[in-house]
């Protein structure tokens, strides 16, 4: 929205223009999304308190967790909120990846609200079932699979690129739509699962956000993608415009989910987030960075998965309890020590990432 206006300005004083340029832009829409989060989050949460809208504990898990009763959930609305706002001030609106990228936001965010709406205010303590939101998560993944398929301007749009390796791209024609299905409701629920402590999903998609909008810009940069043997998308420019409203947004919420909490993401902001990541790797084409410098997110669902399937088999439990942070708890780490070795890992994971710029 600024954009537009800075660039008609630009017309009678060619200072204006300096906002054309992308890096100022993340610049800009990372402090704007941060300071956005950090204002609204006290009234926010003051609402949510005063609407009774407060975390409820399960019984069987770490008994630390029982004095998190009654926390204020939902608030992952100052997230999306966040980068909504600061996203329209900053992005150029003519960009296609830009509205794919916040539809992702807001529909994910939308299933996240119903479940949480149904367990915190209707009492409901399953919440929106499993089957009917996987049903929608799946609608909205199709949506936008297809979406992206049918306007790819460029066969590099359609590839899949492996890390690290710079002589082998596998070409996907329509099975983009099944990887782009996969990606996005993976890592929706992925993110979901992993948010169980105070801080312990929200640095990580912030640091693994970070790093796919500096994938975006240099996917977007012509010279940059040249150099670094990269796909040229030159649309996905506007996408580290986007990725700095996620990490502002981020690191304002983390000021009030910090430990100990004083408020929590919900599904609201847990499924969206996800969902978000998911949708940039698969715009810039690093679906398999991803995977792997959102290590911790792939843990955590492997151990819910892996709990469940073995205790089917064999009624015993591998995990003392899942997700996989739970039985370190359990193991007798205090829960800041688990999120902080948690946060290590992801920096660690998100370097390897990193590098794969120049290890090719």
């Amino acid at each position: 929205m600024l954009t537009f206006l800075f660039e008609y300005l630009s017309h009678y004083w060619h200072g204006f223009a300096v906002f054309q340029y992308v890096t100022l832009r993340i610049i800009l829409a990372l402090i704007t999304a941060g300071a956005l989060s950090i204002l609204a989050g006290g009234p926010v949460i003051r609402k949510l308190r005063f609407y009774k809208v407060g975390q409820t504990v399960r019984d069987d898990g770490p008994q630390a967790h029982l004095a998190k009763t009654g926390t204020p959930t939902m608030g992952g609305v100052l997230i999306i909120f966040a980068m909504l706002v600061s996203s329209l001030l900053w992005c150029k609106l003519n960009n296609a990846a830009v509205w794919v990228a916040l539809f992702t936001l807001v529909s994910f965010g939308l299933i996240g609200a119903v479940d949480d709406y149904k367990k915190l205010v209707l009492k409901n303590p399953k919440g929106l079932a499993s089957r009917w939101k996987y049903f929608w998560q799946s609608i909205l993944a199709v949506m936008i699979g297809v979406f992206l398929y049918q306007h790819a301007t460029t066969a590099g749009q359609l590839t899949l690129y492996v890390p690290f390796v710079k002589s082998w791209a596998l070409p996907l024609g329509a099975g983009f739509m099944v990887l782009c299905y996969f990606v996005v409701v993976g890592s929706s629920n992925a993110v979901n699962l992993t948010d169980g402590l105070d801080g312990l999903a929200i640095v990580p998609a912030v640091l693994v956000g970070g790093a796919l909008g500096i994938f975006a810009y240099l996917s977007g940069h012509a010279e940059f993608a040249r150099y670094l043997l990269m796909p040229h998308i030159s649309e996905v420019a506007e996408i580290a415009v986007f990725c700095g409203t996620l990490v502002g947004a981020g690191l304002g919420f983390l000021w009030f989910n910090a430990y100990p909490a004083e408020v929590f993401m919900g599904d609201v902001g847990s499924l969206s987030l996800g969902a978000v990541l998911g949708v940039v790797a698969v715009l810039v084409r690093q679906e398999l960075l991803l995977f792997l410098m959102g290590g911790i997110f792939v843990i955590e669902t492997l151990s819910v998965i892996i709990q469940v399937a073995y205790f089917k088999r064999t009624k015993k439990r591998i995990f003392k309890m899942s997700p996989i942070h739970h039985h370190f708890e359990l193991c007798g780490w205090p829960e800041p020590k688990v999120i902080v070795r948690f946060w290590i890992i992801t920096a660690l994971l998100v370097m390897v990432g990193l590098a794969s710029l120049k290890i090719r």
